[in-house]
């Protein structure tokens, strides 16, 4: 009876694993994929987000599941073109994430925004959005804010303002 029983609960154990459905495609061609994203983010004043993991992630599954929010789906939508780089036995993209400069040394999830010329603006761990067994909506939602295209504008036209700010009042003091 118990191994009826083990057989009947590891039946049902795979049989469940069976049907998730696969996030990551390790037959992708990450770089081209990623050149077509740069390639359709200028087009569109966007940004990239690579969403780098693998099927046998549990935080990957939980991160691309959660981020089907409303909000944060539309944000995201609004702001980035994504591209998910697996990252498997099958197919580790080593080359790409050498030239991303080794993302996967902070686990998976990880996270890495490129502007629309393929440079690397950040590098995002997973860990820092984490809250319990999940992830915290208004930590994800600040970090695709703080990289989008907007406050990147932002920034670099405050630090033109700020730099013109202390040039006049240099030379207002030195007169």
């Amino acid at each position: 009876m118990k191994k009826l029983l083990l057989l009947m609960f590891l039946a049902l154990a795979l049989g469940s694993q069976a049907q998730v459905k696969p996030i990551y495609n390790p037959k992708a061609d990450a770089q081209a994929e990623i050149d077509a994203a740069v390639k359709q983010a200028a087009a569109e004043g966007k940004h990239v987000f690579l969403q780098i993991g693998g099927n046998w992630c549990v935080w990957c599954r939980r991160f691309h599941q959660f981020i089907h929010d409303g909000e944060l789906n539309q944000y995201l939508n609004d702001n980035y073109v994504v591209v998910l780089v697996n990252y498997s036995k099958e197919n580790k993209n080593e080359e790409v994430l050498e030239k991303l400069g080794f993302p996967q040394r902070f686990g998976f999830p990880v996270f890495v925004v490129l502007d629309n010329k393929e440079n690397r603006i950040h590098t995002q761990n997973s860990v820092y959005l984490e809250v319990n067994d999940g992830y915290d909506k208004d930590k994800v939602l600040s970090f695709f804010k703080q990289w989008s295209p907007a406050a990147l504008r932002a920034t670099k036209s405050s630090d033109k303002h700020d730099f013109h700010s202390v040039l006049s009042l240099e030379i207002h003091l030195t007169c």
